[in-house]
């Protein structure tokens, strides 16, 4: 699979999309921190242009790269991450504003998942961390399940087998706000609670 991995890391690092796995659903992936590229991802996936994408990293260290986490919120992405957790923090200003929809908070994910990991470390840029599906259609747990409109558009495809489908746990740290439930999400209540 190595081989695959490097053929998609260059393809994002030239502004193609891939597809990958993670632990929760395939993500569509591209250069996160590219403007126009960002516009194709809402282009292909229909998406409205209010609704921020994720930007996803091999580690909690890069993420810093991009972002300025409050120590509560470096502390819980060291408790969560990787892991099936997207935590919303303040961006850095390398990070567009098409990626966060204008806001100043981007959503950052670490997947515990060694295919998507394998791609961050290859691309060498932070990665689009957005389900591979059409806007309002269910998420994509095996590649066969891949729209027409998404594989036309898509450079590469890893396939790591059928994913668990679960969506991640969308969590505000600072606001202590869950803003969408899905993996871990009991656990994740109970540290915000703890760590008020």
């Amino acid at each position: 699979m190595t081989e695959a991995v490097e053929r998609a890391g260059e393809a994002i690092r030239n502004g193609d999309l891939v597809v990958y796995p993670t632990e929760t659903v395939y993500g569509m992936g591209a250069n996160a921190v590219d403007p126009e590229v960002v516009e194709r991802v809402f282009e292909v996936k229909g998406r409205a242009r209010d609704k921020p994408i994720s930007l996803g990293v091999p580690d909690v260290d890069t993420a810093t790269e991009y972002t300025k986490p409050t120590a509560r919120e470096r502390a819980f992405m060291q408790e969560f991450l990787p892991g099936p957790v997207t935590v919303v923090v303040e961006r850095r200003e390398t990070v567009p504003d098409i990626l966060t929809a204008g806001r100043d908070r981007v959503g950052v994910r670490v997947p515990d998942h060694d295919l998507a990991l394998a791609l961050y470390e290859a691309a060498g840029v932070p990665v689009t961390a957005t389900s591979a599906n059409r806007s309002g259609t269910g998420s994509v747990r095996r590649v066969a399940e891949l729209s027409a409109e998404i594989r036309e558009a898509i450079a590469v495809v890893l396939d790591g087998g059928e994913t668990p489908g679960a969506e991640s746990t969308v969590v505000d740290v600072e606001a202590g706000t869950i803003h969408r439930r899905g993996a871990r999400a009991d656990e994740i209540e109970a540290w915000l609670d703890a760590n008020e």
